[in-house]
Order: structure tokens, then C-alpha cells, then sequence
């Protein structure tokens, strides 16, 4: 129990240390670009004293140390300060875009995951014929190609020649507020609330910048699939199973990717995340009202408390993801609960 005990601490220790160098980097470039918070709030024709007074009320003429300590009692409690851009708090802001971020994201992963995996476990099974050489190619396209090119193409193709997909942004006008947000992901949403045509509407808009990002998840993904099982195919254990006579299958599916399961948990987490912060450009092309979409707008208007605050949320959800990766590690693999 005193071991658990210590274990949990530890692990809380370093979650909060970590949280607090998250901080420490976003008020350090609040404080090092060159956008003055004050002149953003008031104007640049606002008088003398207008100025003065709200840099007081802002803290800015406090010491960097007792700012920072303020930063962090805001944050704490929620309080990222007031969207220069949109006049609301920008926690609500984030509230409002993140989940469109979040589906798009999710929907993304899952391709990567569903197809990557079995991509690379071809690979590695017949390594130097053509599935592995596919799948090779298929990786460094994904890796190469800029991600705003092929969401352009996507659209050419899918949408105006074939109308295979819906075209941008995230439902038809004649769908939206047909159904009650609730978690603010539209499929989940239209889906607990049985209007099953705002889901599909939903589904057709998705599907294609979903596939766009999945493609590059998919690529690192099958890329480290397959590079974790042929260093498991080629260990003792493989050549003892096949020597005892296991069907191919089963040592494959099961005792090789078995034990590459622990770390394609943080391969899988951290495409997920990388996911979550890399879809400026997706979001932008497909004009999805995600946190890349608010995010560039807010670069765009020097709106630095959206920013940073918008820089947090990603930077949190890194933070959970590893969290919840070391659990499942915990989970999975006992050598760890040792």
C-alpha cells in the first residue's frame, strides 16, 4: 500500500511539474512576442490614461515573478482572460470550437489506426515483397505531400467532379440547430438524439478531412507497426512458436503484436495529439470551425490571450494523453506494474 501510495505521488508530482512548465512557456511568449496586451484591449487611440489604468488592472506593472503567479491563479481557475476578437472569455471560446477539433481528430485517428496497423503487420510479415514496399511508398507519400494540397485535391475529386462527399464545413445549412447540443460532437449528438439524417449530413462532411489527416496518422502509424514487429519476429519466442508447430496467424496477430501493443499505445496517443494541434491547415482548407481555425484567426488579429489559451488546451490534452498511456501501460504489461 505505502508503494502504491508513493507511486501515485510520484506520478502526481510530475504531472504537476510538467503542467507547470506548460505554463511557464506560455506566459514567457505572452510576455516576449511583440503585441502589446494593453494596446490590444483598448486601441491604439485609447488616451494616456485609459492606457495606464488598464495595464494596472492588467498586472503589467508588477514584477515578472508576481505576473507569473497571477498567470498561474488565473489559469487555475479557469480564467484565460477576454477574446480581443470575439469580446467572450476564451475558455467558453474553446468550450465552443474544441469539439468540432475533437471529432475531426477522433474520426482521423481511427482510420489511421484501423487501417495503419494492419498496413505495417503486412510489412513486417513480407518484408521485402510488394506489400511491404506499398506500404513504404504509401508512408513517405503521407509524410511528403503538403497536408493543404491534399485536402485541395480532396475537394476537386470528392466533392465539386464526383459528389461523393459533402463540401465544407462541419453540417448543411438546413441541418444546423435541428438538434440540442449535448457533448457538441454533431455525430454523437444526432446519433443519442435518433436525427440520423443530421448524422449522415454530418457523417458526408467529416468523412473527407477526416480521411485527409487519417492519411497521415495512417502513414506514421503503419510506419512504427512495422518497425516494432519485425524487432518482435525476429526474437527467440517467435522461432520457438513456429518451431512447436502455432498456426503463422496466431503467432502474428497474437504474440507479436501482442507484445508491440505497450508502446503502439504512445504511437497511437501521440499521432492523436499531434492530431488535436496539426489541423490548422486541414481545418482551414475544409473551413471546419475547429481550435486550428480559431487559433489562426486569433494569430492573425494578435489576439494573444486566445492564443495562449488555446496553446494550454493542446498542451493539456498532451499531458492527459501521456497520462492515460502510462495507465494503460500499468494495464497491459505487468513488467510495468512491477
Amino acid at each position: 500500500m505505502l508503494r502504491f501510495s508513493s507511486t501515485v505521488l510520484r506520478f502526481a508530482l510530475t504531472l504537476a511539474v510538467t503542467f507547470l512548465g506548460l505554463l511557464l512557456v506560455t506566459f514567457l511568449i505572452g510576455r516576449v512576442v511583440p503585441i502589446d496586451p494593453v494596446l490590444a484591449a483598448v486601441g491604439d487611440r485609447a488616451p494616456p490614461e485609459v492606457y495606464e489604468r488598464v495595464r494596472i488592472e492588467l498586472g503589467l506593472d508588477l514584477p515578472l515573478w508576481q505576473q507569473f503567479l497571477l498567470y498561474i491563479e488565473a489559469v487555475l481557475q479557469g480564467d484565460f482572460g477576454t477574446s480581443v476578437l470575439t469580446s467572450r472569455p476564451v475558455l467558453e471560446d474553446i468550450g465552443r470550437v474544441f469539439p468540432a477539433t475533437l471529432e475531426l481528430a477522433t474520426v482521423a485517428t481511427l482510420i489511421g489506426v484501423v487501417l495503419g496497423i494492419p498496413m505495417g503487420v503486412a510489412g513486417a510479415v513480407w518484408q521485402g515483397r510488394w506489400p511491404d514496399h506499398l506500404v513504404r511508398v504509401l508512408g513517405l507519400v503521407g509524410y511528403s505531400v503538403p497536408v493543404f494540397w491534399l485536402g485541395l485535391m480532396g475537394l476537386l475529386l470528392f466533392y465539386a467532379k464526383l459528389g461523393w462527399v459533402e463540401g465544407p464545413g462541419r453540417l448543411d445549412v438546413f441541418y444546423e440547430d435541428l438538434v440540442t447540443p449535448v457533448t457538441g460532437v454533431i455525430l454523437l449528438d444526432s446519433a443519442m438524439a435518433g436525427e440520423w439524417d443530421v448524422f449522415w449530413n454530418a457523417f458526408g462532411h467529416v468523412i473527407l478531412p477526416a480521411a485527409i489527416l487519417g492519411y497521415f496518422s495512417l502513414a506514421y502509424i503503419a510506419r512504427m507497426t512495422r518497425s516494432l514487429m519485425l524487432e518482435q519476429l525476429r526474437q527467440e519466442y517467435i522461432t520457438t512458436a513456429r518451431v512447436k508447430g502455432v498456426p503463422e496467424w496466431r503467432i502474428v496477430w497474437r504474440h507479436a503484436l501482442g507484445n508491440c501493443a505497450v508502446p503502439l499505445i504512445t504511437v497511437v496517443a501521440l499521432s492523436y495529439g499531434g492530431l488535436l494541434e496539426g489541423s490548422v491547415l486541414t481545418e482551414t482548407v475544409f473551413a471546419w470551425p475547429g481550435l486550428g481555425a480559431y487559433l489562426t484567426s486569433s494569430l492573425l488579429n494578435a489576439d494573444m490571450n486566445a492564443v495562449l489559451g488555446a496553446t494550454i488546451c493542446v498542451g493539456t490534452v498532451f499531458i492527459g494523453l501521456n497520462f492515460l498511456s502510462d495507465l494503460l501501460y500499468r494495464l497491459l504489461d505487468p513488467r510495468a506494474r512491477a
